[in-house]
């Protein structure tokens, strides 16, 4: 039986015309070998598998032919060349700095290259792995590399270039390695696939090249295994089969269901991944780069980043125009949470299981965005505030679906009613809900306005937490506000004023507003004529910090007390009767006023105020 020589050296490249996705770094090589401009070290940097070695062979070979082509390409029938292609070239040396790695390995090739060549132009040392030489051998290796015999050419290779010495990296041409191609790398496997006899399916190929993520010498090794299980026949089954890969059609078959909504189906699904031996966190890693490449499909233009054979191109472009943007981009927002959650689970099965019963109902809670109140803020002349108004609509009876959803089906943040001043939305608060219209199915007689939109944004999670979710939509159910009008100007007394502020103010010191809730606190507001509150206030910074909580406080006042004329005014005055202490110098000598002693105290220890 013959031996069996794997394609990774069976096929690999011996001219720079046959190097696969490196055409940058061969014609720069072939150009400097034309016009005799070959430098003196060069350093080829890069991933494994991608041809630095291989490259690293051909130009020595290339250097030291006797015949060159004019493409500026080895003959391959000189002398040199066919003692460098049997391996005993006395002018090409190989090194492997991984297991030659002292300062006496670089002592013995620094006195080698002492030596000029017998026969052919150039003596050329190749020092593959060159990285794990140690920091004294590249100290003993500085002096020749900087300046070696004319006659000597050093080729380095390494996929590690950041451990290299900058000393050594500014001594060489550097040349960076691209990772190849999922498409050249494809081509070039049907290319030995031809030549062997195989028959081969060009989707399995390319699942091949995708695999090797870059590496040739990877994507040859997968290819030999897959021939031999597969007998010479290399379909897309058997590549799937062999190499343990998710395949394509579980996650499209996964957003069918998804986008129908089926999560009994989907859950079926998931567990056959399961049982398939696959991991849950390589699955929903799986699915999000699945949801990214349906969003690139949308779009022709962008439709050719997939590196992806034609017949799956397709079935993305296809599946991308059944699903919506807003779908897909809250989908990978919650597939995102549940990786980031799923090695700190504790049951990591059911955190894969609820991302998909949040992804089953995502469609449900876009559907209902079209239901939506319009407030709009309108400034008044004499105060510049912004007044919440409900906009009325006429809208038909038959415009509303019949079968809406119940309160378990709402699956959604929060309700909240969206509003505008000047094309800019301001949210206002989901605790008060004398702004939010009844929910009935029915529609009222006056005034006639829409049903609440859910407010959703595109990189919020859809469903944070069902429990709470269902219980705050109840609680918008149940509750029946009334509705205030926009002009509505009841009067209200200074102590209904007090009660309200107060209420508010301990709203926000639950939320952790601790600095607000002080200056709402601290000086008592004063109801004035024309409804106006005067606050007292002591400096900027709490100017500022009223200026950023006002539109809130107003929107909060207006509604409780029924008045949409309140406007706050504040007056700043300094207050002389309590002096605020600030730095610590300021209250060291207020210390100091109430005890004389803690000076001399201060000075005899040798302390320090701060």
């Amino acid at each position: 039986m013959d031996n069996f020589i794997v394609s990774a050296r069976k096929y690999r490249p011996a001219t720079f015309q046959t190097v696969v996705g490196q055409q940058h770094i061969t014609s720069t090589l072939k150009n400097a070998i034309k016009n005799n401009q070959l430098a003196q070290a060069f350093l080829f940097c890069g991933p494994r598998g991608v041809g630095k070695t291989t490259c690293a062979r051909i130009l020595a070979k290339t250097i030291n032919c006797e015949n060159l082509t004019p493409e500026a390409e080895a003959c391959g029938v000189c002398d040199s060349c066919k003692s460098f292609q049997n391996g005993n070239s006395f002018n090409i040396h190989e090194l492997d700095a991984a297991s030659n790695n002292s300062v006496d390995d670089i002592r013995s090739l620094i006195e080698q290259v002492r030596i000029p060549p017998q026969a052919s132009r150039y003596k050329i040392y190749i020092i593959d792995e060159v990285h794990m030489l140690s920091q004294a051998a590249f100290n003993a290796f500085l002096k020749t590399l900087e300046e070696p015999p004319s006659y000597a050419i050093f080729i380095l290779a390494t996929t590690e270039k950041h451990k290299i010495l900058p000393t050594i990296l500014s001594r060489c041409q550097i040349f960076d390695f691209n990772r190849i191609k999922v498409e050249d790398m494809a081509k070039h496997l049907a290319d030995i696939a031809e030549k062997e006899g195989i028959t081969y399916d060009a989707d399995g190929l390319h699942l091949i090249a995708q695999k090797a993520d870059g590496g040739l010498r990877d994507a040859l090794s997968m290819f030999d295994q897959i021939v031999s299980f597969s007998s010479k026949n290399l379909t897309y089954k058997a590549v799937i089969d062999n190499l343990n890969i998710l395949d394509y059609d579980y996650f499209f078959k996964l957003t069918d269901t998804l986008l129908a909504e089926n999560v009994a189906e989907t859950l079926v699904i998931f567990d056959d991944i399961l049982t398939h031996g696959f991991d849950g966190n390589h699955f929903i890693t799986g699915l999000a780069s699945h949801f990214r490449n349906l969003l690139v499909g949308k779009d022709p233009l962008t439709l050719k980043l997939l590196e992806v054979s034609e017949g799956i191109k397709q079935k993305y472009a296809q599946q991308s125009q059944a699903t919506s943007a807003s779908f897909l981009i809250s989908a990978l927002n919650v597939a995102n949470q549940c990786d980031l959650n799923y090695k700190t689970s504790k049951n990591q099965r059911l955190q894969v299981e609820l991302a998909l019963i949040k992804l089953c109902h995502i469609n449900a809670v876009l559907n209902l965005s079209s239901l939506t109140p319009v407030v709009e803020l309108k400034k008044k002349p004499e105060s510049g505030a912004a007044t919440p108004i409900i906009a009325e609509k006429n809208i038909e009876k038959e415009a509303i679906p019949e079968n809406l959803p119940s309160t378990e089906e709402i699956i959604t943040n929060e309700v909240k009613p969206v509003a505008e001043e000047n094309t800019e939305q301001s949210e206002i608060n989901s605790d008060d809900h004398s702004t939010i219209p009844s929910f009935n199915h029915s529609i009222p007689e006056e005034p006639k306005i829409s049903l609440p939109k859910l407010n959703l944004t595109a990189n919020a999670s859809i469903i944070p937490n069902l429990n709470d979710l269902t219980a705050n939509y109840s609680k918008l159910e149940e509750q029946k506000t009334e509705y205030v009008n926009g002009n509505s100007k009841e009067p209200f007394s200074g102590e209904m004023m007090l009660e309200r502020w107060n209420e508010y103010a301990e709203k926000i010191k639950s939320v952790g507003k601790i600095n607000i809730f002080t200056l709402m606190t601290s000086n008592s507001p004063t109801l004035l004529d024309d409804n106006q509150i005067q606050l007292i206030i002591e400096n900027r910074i709490q100017q500022n910090l009223l200026s950023a909580e006002k539109v809130d406080l107003l929107n909060f006042l207006r509604v409780e007390l029924k008045n949409f004329n309140i406007d706050i005014v504040t007056k700043q005055i300094e207050n002389t009767d309590k002096k605020r202490l600030y730095t610590s110098n300021e209250k060291y000598e207020h210390m100091v006023q109430k005890n004389a002693k803690l000076e001399e105290f201060r000075r005899k220890f040798n302390l320090d105020i701060n």
